[in-house]
């Protein structure tokens, strides 16, 4: 490959050209789609040979990869400063479940921050609390609530940044920090900033997961995880991962690596659309708040400054006052947004929601707001026209205030 040692370029070049090294690669842009559950042996020796050698770039068998797989676990190694590697997973939610049974044990405890992915404060009130794993829900926020909610059995620390729906910035290498100091692993949800706008290990994590369903799929056609870590967690994981027999299909990895190609300019426009659209409804009288770190005065917009290098088309708003049905009728009047769920993809959605089942220690509506303002709607901003989005949104208000 012409692109030399990845180690050297800056992001937006190791987008374009990790994940295409090796034989498999040398001769084409993008390397095949290797369909193959049965991998051969010349004989015996090497048969038993391989069983041990368990890297990416080794045939054993199918579950363990083939050379698909391994280029975008490489490309994605190469995205996130301080990896040794990157372990693949059928959706996000099972890299964000196969990464904490990686770390966790019966009879520890897990502390998970309040305002986390629906999902994965369901994993840990669900399947882990049955396995024998105690959760507790802290507010990123309060860092002195934080460090006073360890105990001797505290394993691991469930991080993400921005707070799902409601968008908080935290302080990712302060609390990653009090969590090292108390001999914790932190995990990181990175998939809303990805390695590209966020390095996670750069910033003290221990293991940086990101849902590939998202950005960089980018189009809404597959699903997939991935966990990356230095070589202490990324040999745990990989292993981990290969026993609970973990694998993704060779034509979704090459699906996903297509949309890391071009996922750098996509995040980029939809940055500038989701701040032009986000400072336009700021200007609403209908807007209570609008929940974006990317907005110059907001809320973490300082720390989102000072770590982020890059954001994302995905925040949110509250509607001042109201209630749910004049909130649909707002939703339900988009034509260019869809209503769905999911984010990052090329297209405009939608979502109403709610806040006060999926929160135990940050409260709803947020101190110094109105006890009306609570109906959110959370926007996930593609590629169309910044000035059609908003004229979609006009339309929506007009039905909001039909009522």
């Amino acid at each position: 490959m012409a692109g030399g040692d990845d180690s050297t370029h800056r992001a937006a070049t190791r987008l374009v050209t990790s994940g295409r090294s090796g034989d498999f690669a040398s001769d084409v842009v993008n390397p095949p789609v290797w369909r193959a559950s049965t991998h051969l042996y010349p004989d015996c020796a090497a048969l038993r040979a391989r069983k041990s050698d368990n890297r990416d770039g080794q045939f054993f068998y199918g579950r363990r990869g083939s050379p698909t797989q391994w280029a975008l676990s490489e490309a994605l190694t190469a995205l996130e400063p301080g990896a040794a590697g990157t372990v693949l997973y059928p959706s996000g939610l099972a890299a964000l479940v196969g990464a904490l049974l990686t770390v966790l044990r019966s009879g520890d405890v897990l502390l998970v921050a309040d305002n986390a992915y629906d999902p994965t404060r369901s994993a840990a009130t669900g399947l882990l609390k049955d396995l024998g794993i105690e959760h507790r829900f802290f507010d990123p926020l309060d860092h002195e609530a934080f460090a006073g909610a360890f105990c001797d059995r505290t394993r691991a620390v469930m991080l993400e940044v921005p707070g799902s729906l409601t968008m908080e910035v935290c302080d990712i290498p302060a609390l990653a920090a009090i969590a090292r100091e108390r001999g914790a692993v932190s995990l990181i949800d990175n998939t809303w900033a990805t390695a590209l706008g966020f390095p996670a290990l750069e910033h003290g994590c221990d293991i940086a997961i990101t849902a590939l369903t998202k950005h960089v799929g980018g189009h809404s056609d597959v699903m997939m995880g991935a966990a990356s870590a230095g070589e202490r967690w990324y040999r745990r994981l990989r292993l981990g991962a290969q026993r609970l027999g973990h694998v993704v299909s060779p034509d979704d990895a090459a699906l996903v690596l297509r949309g890391l190609r071009t996922m750098g300019v996509r995040l980029e426009r939809q940055t500038a659309t989701a701040l032009a659209i986000a400072e336009w409804l700021d200007a609403r009288s209908e807007v209570a708040h609008v929940l974006s770190p990317l907005l110059p005065g907001a809320p973490g917009h300082d720390i989102w400054q000072r770590d982020f290098t890059s954001g994302c088309g995905l925040f949110s708003f509250v509607l001042k006052g109201g209630d749910d049905a004049a909130r649909c009728r707002l939703v339900d009047r988009l034509e260019l947004f869809g209503i769905g769920y999911s984010w990052g993809g090329f297209e405009s959605l939608a979502l109403p929601f709610d806040v006060e089942p999926v929160r135990s220690a940050m409260p709803w509506p947020k101190p110094g707001w109105s006890e009306a303002d609570r109906h959110g709607i959370r926007l996930s901003i593609g590629l169309e026209d910044p000035a059609d989005l908003i004229a979609d949104l006009d339309r929506g208000f007009a039905a909001l205030n039909e009522g």
